[in-house]
């Protein structure tokens, strides 16, 4: 395993206090794909040496929940909403998630890992050096599989930590004979099984909601992950308060998602079950919401607070995670700290990961360097930098 050594450094990441902060280190060392060492005047053997020239290094940005891969695009059905026609109509003309779905399942493999990769290289050029992708978007076995064995190859052509969630339970299959009951069946007695004895993913997700599925079928789906040994994370209060965020914390969820709805008597459950609060503010703007997360109340309880773009075709087709920092403070008043550990330490915490988000000795080598004058630059000006420099697990990729 080759080794780098970085100097004139300033080093910024997150604390164990969860601020975004400057630490007292100028020079790291990268080995055997780990933060090897920290600090200053080190003296270390390194096969390559990299001259910061006083740049910042942060951890890579990690993207803890998105729906990369899908087939087409809902353009149109964006361009119906915005001369007044509603949701619910565009679904029952056969819109929405049945068009995703229908599209989806008309690609072969190559075709959708074709669509997926432009949109991971997208996040991949902000310094995004991990992503969670979700199933979903097949509703059926064959679909599902295939979307989970594209999200594996998007990481390896991407250069991408890619963890892989499976989300069966995201809607009714279009065009289906089958009740929610006997679809929930098919998701907790045949395809979590089968994703768990195959390895195709690292977390179960459902979408309760009073579109989706009621609390007593989110449990089923929770349950069924639990006896095949997967973590679970749960699509919740989006768009009513249906106590899908209790429930799942009940069963110590990495993370609840969404959650303009959750009630502020709920917090203090995912305080104590170690669950963090992913918020998407990108889905937020573009449905044109109103209701906002209890934000105070989650800082209150010190529950983590992580960002992500929600990229989908629907509700938030954006390749940007800095631009939802900006969002996450402009429309739901997070500070800078908050935002960018919102996209490096609390969102390796929503997947699970122990030893990524964060530049700290023992912990994966996955940094990138920034022709900035002050982290805050990269949440306040949109658009405005592009890493100069990245590694993942010690190897340098750009």
């Amino acid at each position: 395993m080759s080794s780098t050594f970085i100097k004139n450094a300033r080093i910024a990441t997150a604390n164990e206090h969860g601020d975004f902060v400057h630490v007292d280190a100028t020079e790291m060392l990268l080995k055997d794909g780990k933060i090897y060492a920290m600090g200053n005047n080190l003296t270390v053997e390194a096969e390559t040496t990299v001259d910061a020239n006083g740049q910042w290094c942060l951890p890579g940005f990690i993207d803890c929940h998105t729906h990369l891969v899908y087939g087409g695009n809902r353009a149109n059905e964006f361009s119906q909403r915005l001369t007044g026609v509603s949701y619910e109509t565009i679904s029952k003309q056969g819109g929405g998630i049945k068009n995703t779905v229908r599209a989806t399942r008309a690609l072969d493999e190559d075709s959708l890992l074709t669509q997926t990769l432009r949109r991971a290289k997208r996040l991949a050029e902000e310094g995004v050096t991990t992503v969670e992708i979700k199933s979903g978007y097949g509703l059926d076995k064959e679909t599902e599989i295939r979307m989970l064995n594209v999200a594996q190859k998007v990481g390896e052509l991407a250069n991408l930590n890619i963890q892989r969630t499976f989300l069966g339970a995201h809607a009714l299959p279009p065009d289906s004979e089958l009740s929610a009951e006997e679809y929930i069946d098919f998701v907790c007695q045949t395809m979590i099984p089968y994703v768990a004895e195959h390895q195709l993913a690292d977390a179960v997700d459902v979408f309760c909601e009073r579109v989706g599925f009621n609390l007593a079928q989110t449990e089923r789906v929770f349950m069924a992950a639990k006896q095949s040994n997967l973590r679970v994370k749960g699509h919740v209060e989006q768009l009513s308060d249906s106590k899908g965020a209790a429930l799942a914390a009940k069963y110590h969820a990495l993370s609840v998602d969404h959650i303009e709805y959750l009630a502020q008597g709920d917090v203090p459950l995912l305080a104590e079950a170690g669950t963090v609060a992913v918020l998407l503010p990108g889905a937020f703007y573009f449905l044109k919401e109103t209701q906002l997360p209890p934000i105070e109340t989650l800082r209150k309880y010190k529950v983590p607070m992580a960002v992500s773009t929600d990229m989908n075709p629907g509700t938030s087709p954006i390749a940007s995670l800095l631009t939802c920092t900006n969002m996450a403070c402009v429309l739901f008043g997070l500070t800078t700290s908050e935002a960018l550990t919102g996209i490096t330490a609390h969102a390796a915490k929503a997947l699970g990961l122990t030893r990524k988000g964060i530049i700290k000795e023992g912990f994966d080598a996955d940094v990138c360097l920034w022709d900035i004058g002050s982290p805050d630059s990269l949440v306040y000006e949109i658009n405005g930098y592009r890493p100069t420099a990245k590694w993942i697990g010690g190897k340098r990729v750009l």
